[in-house]
Order: C-alpha cells, then structure tokens, then sequence
C-alpha cells in the first residue's frame, strides 16, 4: 500500500509516517518506480510505534522495544526493564508537574485580579 493509506491504517500522519521510514524506524518497500511500499507487517510496527509514543516512549526508545518485539529470543525482563524506567521517568515528570501547579495555584490565589498593575504572578517570573 502507499504512504497515505499506511498512515491511515496506523492512524499517523504521512509525516510522522515518512520521518519513521527517514530513519530507519520502519523499512517500507519500494516499488519500481521508487515509490515506497507498505505491507501489512510493516503497517503494525507503525501501529506498535505509534501506541508507544503514545505512553511516552522516545523514538529511540521505540526503535528498542521494536528491536525486542521483532527477537522471538528476547527475555520479558528486557521489556519490563524498559517499562519501569518509563514508569520512573514519569513518576519524576508528575511530581514536578504537582509541584509547578501548586506553585502557580499559589500565586494565582495571591493576585487580587482587579485593575491595578502589581501582580504576584509576574513578579514570581520575574524572580531570579
């Protein structure tokens, strides 16, 4: 199939589609006239790339779990590996997440809002 219906089967764009051909992540065919070719095989590792971004994964992370997905020898423990360093990294990432809204919250309640000119919110950006 061709690079639109590709990317509508995994439902990516034709960019993203391209870019994943451009570097390696997925090898389509080629036609005779140059045309790159996706099969069916190749359509569900965009999809399997595609869910992975989806729970954050890099594209070099993709293009490991890919790796391990394609090795009928891999150990699960490789996987999982993988999945609980994500799951880390997110843990990281909420944390500072709560940390930011909290702060925001704070200074948000600290502005009265009103029509004069000081705001704490933009003297708590404008800190150093």
């Amino acid at each position: 199939m061709k690079i639109g219906d590709a990317a509508a089967e995994s439902n990516l764009s034709v960019k993203t589609v391209r870019y994943y051909a451009d570097t390696g992540l997925v090898t389509p065919g080629r036609s005779e006239s140059g045309y790159r070719e996706y099969d069916a095989t190749t359509v569900q590792k965009l999809r399997f790339v595609a869910r992975a971004r989806g729970f954050g994964f890099s594209v070099a992370e993709c293009r490991e779990l890919l790796s391990l997905y394609e090795d009928d020898g891999r150990a699960s423990a490789d996987v999982k590996r993988i999945a609980e360093a994500k799951i880390e990294a997110l843990d990281r990432k909420l944390a500072e997440l709560h940390e930011l809204r909290d702060e925001l919250s704070r200074v948000a309640m600290a502005c009265a809002g009103d029509e004069r000119a000081q705001c704490p919110i933009l003297d708590r950006f404008a800190e150093i």
